[in-house]
């Protein structure tokens, strides 16, 4: 069972910048499709954004612009580059991976069947 690890929370003031950083327990074909999702208080697990093992990319309209999804294959880290960041991008991001996910699928939470336990992200205005 592979277990994921996020950091890189934390408050900041609307537009600023945050860098979030998942790394796998474990080097493992588990983790070939790796995305990000997050969970406001009250509402639904949403994706945030997905990266292939390819290295193609795919991002939740809210988001285009404004973050970016990038994998150290060598580190086989995944990490979330957050910009102008607004007050509701506020809630609780978590790492999810899989070894495949459909490309319709990417930023659905039902894909993924690893999932890390979570950092908190603020954004004040």
């Amino acid at each position: 069972q592979v277990q994921l690890v996020e950091s890189g929370g934390g408050s900041v003031q609307a537009g600023g910048s945050l860098r979030l950083s998942c790394t796998p327990s474990e080097y493992t074909h588990k983790t070939d499709y790796m995305g990000w999702f997050r969970q406001a208080p009250g509402k639904e697990r949403e994706g945030v954004a997905a990266v292939r093992s390819d290295g193609s990319t795919a991002y939740t309209d809210s988001v285009k612009g404004r973050f970016t999804i990038s994998k150290d294959k060598a580190k086989d880290t995944v990490y979330l580059q957050m910009s102008s960041l607004k007050p509701e991008d506020t809630a609780m991001y978590y790492c999810a991976a899989d070894s495949w996910v459909s490309s319709w699928e990417l930023l659905k939470p039902q894909s993924y069947r690893y999932w890390g336990q979570g950092t908190q992200v603020a954004v004040s205005s």
